[in-house]
């Protein structure tokens, strides 16, 4: 049993212990869905995973079956011998249409009693659940496991889990309340009462399904495209000019802050916080050299601007999004939704939910805005062409110069205080740091990205 549940994690794309060694320390269940008809349980199982000095723990929802399922052989896990259930064969539950209607009837009967465990089902008032809708997994998440339910509403199952308040479903609850138009409202979501970390888990969240929605990061290339496929055309000037969504973006986010500041703690940062925060970029940046030399060419420029925000105090700080990128947000019919508020995945959970500067929001917009069109310029229009590079290369400029700008114009509102700008350039330096790294181990072919905007900075 060990090993076949070891190896379903190894295979996983959600698992984020890749390429190093571990081992299958503890498999506990800690609950099983009600309602599960003759023949087959559905079970929550917390699976610690050891990597010597430190573990994980990831969430398997898992369906077990008397006799074998053809029509989930693709998510067979394994066939052993149960304690509670005898012999079974048992199915990663996400991909089983039926143990995915215990699901959504769990948080439909929330709805009308009180949680009781130790699965603890939640449900916030004001949509009816269509119960009557099949499940579809969707396919190529990374980190998590989503699952529709029709067209009426989607489940994100938090794979990774941490004891404590996942910082997702506290801010869409707080939001949706709210009444908030830039998220994807919060139906309800999933926790137990861990005895072992003596500490609720959540494990799952159930919300609007935006069906119709666009992918940001998507339509930003789209609109890179189109600039790259005209010779003599600006960017305003383009059919596909994205200036005018960055704007509408830049409001959005404005508005999600704004509630956000009224419903989470704020605080005041004095000189000597903001002296911690600037040391704590300083060590990143001396990590980064390590793994990234060709930082070494803008270290002096980038410490005196972590320098600078280190001179800094009185420095606003509120629950942020905190991880914000093109990829982390959706154009609908009425406007954008941001989604994913988990917060920086490398960040321990209590973490995430600390108060945080807005500007970190606004440099991940800033830092993906760049991305794009570096991104279309590496791949889809790559050219050994010295003057079509070179065309390509101030194209991408234009384009990132035009919507940064467009967006941070509506986010403020007004002229940015001179201690704004220090704020926001070194979270922008701090962010491209970040992504020299990241892409020096995952992908060295785009390393160039960040590194041109590192340059760029330390031009100013």
């Amino acid at each position: 049993m060990t090993e076949m549940l070891r190896d379903f994690i190894e295979g996983a794309r959600w698992f984020g212990g890749k390429g190093r060694d571990f081992t299958l320390a503890s498999v506990r269940r800690v609950g099983e869905l009600p309602g599960s008809p003759d023949g087959v349980h559905v079970t929550i199982e917390l699976a610690e995973v050891s990597y010597g000095a430190d573990s994980e723990l990831y969430q398997l929802p898992l369906s077990w079956y008397g006799e074998q399922q053809e029509r989930l052989s693709h998510a067979l896990v394994g066939s052993w011998e149960d304690e509670e259930f005898g012999n079974a064969f048992v199915y990663d539950a996400l991909h089983d249409r039926d143990a995915m209607q215990l699901w959504l009837h769990a948080f439909a009967d929330a709805g009308e009693r009180a949680p009781e465990g130790p699965l603890l089902f939640h449900r916030l008032p004001g949509h009816e659940l269509d119960l009557d809708a099949h499940s579809t997994l969707f396919s190529g998440e990374q980190s998590n496991s989503s699952v529709a339910f029709g067209e009426d509403s989607l489940m994100k199952v938090f794979r990774k889990v941490t004891p404590g308040v996942n910082p997702d479903i506290a801010i869409h609850e707080v939001l949706t309340t709210a009444g908030s138009d830039h998220v994807a409202a919060l139906y309800g979501w999933l926790d137990v009462v861990d005895e072992e970390a003596d500490s609720v888990i959540q494990l799952a969240m159930l919300q609007q399904f935006l069906r119709t929605a666009s992918d940001g990061w998507e339509l930003a290339l789209s609109s890179v495209r189109n600039l790259f496929a005209e010779a003599d055309l600006h960017a305003d000037e383009v059919g596909g000019d994205f200036a005018a969504e960055s704007a509408r973006l830049g409001v959005a986010l404005a508005e999600t802050h704004e509630v956000l500041a009224a419903h989470f703690p704020t605080a005041v940062r004095d000189r000597e916080e903001m002296g911690r925060l600037a040391d704590a970029m300083r060590q990143r940046l001396d990590d980064a050299l390590e793994v990234v030399p060709a930082l070494g060419e803008f270290a002096d420029k980038l410490r005196e601007t972590f320098d600078a925000l280190g001179s800094l105090e009185g420095v606003k700080v509120q629950q942020v999004h905190g991880d914000l990128h093109l990829g982390q947000t959706l154009r609908t019919v009425k406007g954008w939704k941001l989604v994913d508020f988990e917060g920086e995945p490398a960040k321990p959970l209590a973490d995430r939910l600390l108060p945080d500067s807005p500007w970190r929001d606004v440099a991940g917009m800033l830092r993906s805005f760049d991305y794009a069109p570096q991104v279309v310029a590496l791949t889809a229009f790559a050219t050994d062409t010295g003057d079509v590079e070179f065309q390509q290369a101030y194209r991408a400029a234009e384009w990132s110069a035009r919507n940064s700008t467009a967006f941070l114009a509506a986010y403020a509102g007004r002229e940015l205080t001179p201690d704004e700008r220090v704020l926001l350039s070194a979270y922008v330096a701090d962010k491209a740091v970040y992504e020299a790294v990241y892409e020096a181990r995952n992908r060295p072919a785009w390393v160039s990205i960040p590194l041109a905007g590192i340059a760029r900075l330390s031009a100013l």
